[in-house]
């Protein structure tokens, strides 16, 4: 099957790599073949508890109504195999007007609603925890320049004590979105933890209508989270300049 992992494919019985996708940089993501059915296979190093809490999540958020890509179980029923999920592929194009952006807003409320008093995903943070936490997932503080952390806090630290709910982490970039007339899908939950909702509300043309405080308090909160993320590379930087000197 070609690389170390993706082996793993075969428990899907007749199942076939077609081509790469862009996923990210922490995993591979390819279309699929499954069974004579388009799909997409995600591998990576994530740990089982870590990927069940993804795929519980999906597939909660498809008995509520929102179209998200639904994990195709296994031959032998499991809904992943050693770092490998796969999931229905969806068809659509990327958001691209004002009216698009504005539907993908009413669909991230949509699943903040479905998703209130969900659970962390294992091991990792919110952006309020890392107010005192060092380290969740992706996130090392102590890699960062202390200036740099602190500025973070105090952008994290305008959120204190708002309710939180699952966000999907990333929804601002349109590779993110699959848009037909009759629906948007919300497809990549790599990045999905539990989280402020605000976070996943700064959208071009300001398309959650937010009013200017709570768009420059989500605006800033949200660079800081990705600077400290993506720590190491020129686009955390890139982010951590937009959050403001204390």
């Amino acid at each position: 099957m070609g690389p170390v992992g993706w082996e793993a494919l075969e428990r899907w019985g007749d199942a076939a790599r077609v081509e790469p996708l862009s996923g990210g940089v922490a995993n591979d993501v390819w279309s699929v073949r499954v069974e004579g059915r388009l799909a997409v296979a995600r591998l990576g190093a994530r740990s089982d508890a870590d990927l069940a809490w993804e795929v519980e999540l999906l597939r909660h958020l498809a008995r509520e109504g929102l179209t998200v890509p639904v994990p195709i179980p296994t031959k032998d029923g499991r809904e992943f195999a050693d770092g490998l999920v796969v999931v229905t592929y969806l068809e659509g194009g990327p958001p691209e007007t004002e009216a698009d952006w504005r539907r993908v807003a009413e669909t991230l409320r949509q699943l903040h609603r479905s998703t209130q008093g969900w659970p962390q995903r294992p091991g990792w943070r919110s952006s309020t925890d890392l107010l005192h936490a060092e380290t969740g997932t992706k996130v090392e503080l102590g890699a960062m320049p202390r200036e740099g952390v602190a500025r973070c806090r105090a952008a994290w630290a305008r959120l204190a004590g708002r309710r939180t709910c699952v966000v999907h982490g990333n929804p601002a970039n349109p590779g993110n979105v699959r848009i037909t007339a009759e629906r948007v899908a919300l497809i990549d939950w790599d990045e999905s933890h539990v989280d402020v909702p605000d976070l996943d509300l700064v959208l071009p043309h300001n398309a959650a209508g937010l009013d200017e405080s709570t768009h420059d308090t989500a605006a800033q909160a949200s660079a800081a989270w990705e600077a400290a993320v993506c720590w190491g590379d020129d686009y955390a930087l890139e982010r951590l300049a937009e959050v403001r000197e204390i």
